[in-house]
């Protein structure tokens, strides 16, 4: 059984910084990668980031490129998205997923409960 918990969302205003954190709990060693998703209002739920346990490649939706950056702590089975240059299209509910890698991306099987990421 696999569980993920979510923290760090909040209020910020346009040009601004959030850390989003992601703990997760895998003792059977289910997965092998985590990611980000996120779902606007009225829109399907997209993938933001991946970040893979087996190598160190990450891959970012290009809408988030060169602001946004996925990494992880082992030590604490944590992942984080520093998000950066936040714009008010970023605004979502962020989701964090566990999953198994399939070719070139991190298929989810498990997901966080969401936290809210809004810009103004």
């Amino acid at each position: 059984h696999v569980q993920l918990v979510e923290s760090g969302g909040g209020s910020v205003q346009a040009g601004g910084s959030l850390r989003l954190s992601c703990a997760i709990s895998d003792r059977l060693g289910i997965t092998n990668c985590m990611a980000w998703y996120r779902q606007a209002p009225g829109k399907e739920r997209e993938a933001v980031a991946d970040i893979y346990t087996r190598d160190p490649r990450t891959t970012y939706a290009d809408s988030v490129k060169g602001r946004f950056t996925i990494s992880r702590d082992d030590a604490q089975n944590t992942v984080f998205l520093q998000m950066n240059s936040l714009k008010p299209e970023d605004t979502a509910i962020y989701y964090c997923a566990a999953g198994v890698e399939g070719g070139d991306i991190c298929g989810p099987l498990y997901w966080g409960q969401g936290t809210q990421v809004t810009v103004s």
